[in-house]
């Protein structure tokens, strides 16, 4: 359980620290693609998360960690679905093992409710009560 804990933190922590900046001639940021350079023109750090600091505008930042939490969430969501139906097959008509595809499968639709309203209530006190820019 240790190994498979470290192993989760090692596959995701450069999306936790993902500040690195590079030059914009390097060959990371030709991989990265044209936003890249525009973000150093701009005196900003590309990172996994887009450019931070571009022009002050921290908005982008924030844009971008949503929909990568949001869709990360949403992925996350989906495989446990993917796993519970696998566990009700392959449960074999055994009581135990079938209610823990049963809890499995309502933990993983609860989760994709919690993120899907989370999202729309933020969008809607952020973008429609308070007017925040850069939400929309």
């Amino acid at each position: 359980m240790k190994r498979a804990i470290l192993s989760l933190y090692l596959f995701l922590a450069p999306f936790f620290f993902p500040v690195l900046q590079v030059h914009a001639d390097s060959n990371l940021c030709n991989n990265a693609g044209s936003g890249c350079e525009a973000c150093f023109q701009g005196g900003g750090a590309w990172t996994v998360f887009g450019c931070i600091g571009e022009g002050g505008d921290p908005t982008v930042f924030i844009n971008n960690l949503l929909q990568i939490g949001v869709g990360l969430g949403g992925g996350i969501a989906f495989l446990l679905i993917l796993v519970s139906g696998f566990q009700t097959i392959t449960s074999g008509a055994n009581p135990e093992k079938l209610h823990e595809a049963k809890e499995l499968m309502t933990a993983a639709i609860s989760g994709l409710l919690l993120i899907i309203f989370s999202v729309f209530i933020l969008r809607l006190i952020g973008v429609d009560i308070l007017q925040i820019p850069g939400l929309s």
